[in-house]
């Protein structure tokens, strides 16, 4: 039986921002009250990213939880926490941030099953004219489903 992915929070920007190129999914270090905000939806992923530290551990920075106010002992919003991945997901995080320098990139935290997780994009920072051509398609092609429209309309 699959359990249910229930999306809290996207980094939307990033989808234009970066060109991604490979995701995965990791688990997340949280503490008691950071858990109780994020099933709250008080989470803002937008200037976050990840990196490899020198003992190849993965760690998320910048990404903003809200402290839980009902909590004794609350926790800092922008410290740095520790993600969760397979030994040979990040030899390969690490292989592609070193050698062809992408950047990992938080896409969204979602729940399965209770616990917190993160889908993690291996990027690539896009550029102008890539940004401009990719609004000029999104563009064209609203505009082809709105003529699409008003022909079966006419039809009709």
């Amino acid at each position: 039986m699959k359990e249910e992915k229930k999306i809290i929070a996207r980094n939307r920007k990033a989808r234009h921002e970066y060109e991604i190129l490979d995701t995965v999914e990791v688990g997340l270090v949280l503490e008691g009250s950071e858990i109780k905000s994020i099933r709250e939806g008080k989470i803002s992923l937008s200037g976050s990213y990840a990196s490899l530290d020198d003992n190849g551990e993965l760690w998320v920075h910048q990404m903003h939880i809200a402290e839980y106010p009902q909590a004794r002992d609350n926790h800092e919003p922008y410290r740095d926490r520790k993600l969760l991945a397979h030994r040979r997901q990040l030899r390969k995080m690490g292989r592609l941030v070193r050698e062809k320098g992408y950047t990992l990139i938080p896409l969204d935290v979602h729940l399965i099953g209770g616990r917190a997780k993160l889908e993690l994009g291996m990027c690539r920072g896009k550029k102008q004219y890539d940004k401009r051509r990719d609004i000029a398609a999104r563009d064209n092609e609203r505009k082809i489903r709105t003529e699409m429209k008003r022909a079966t309309r006419g039809n009709e």
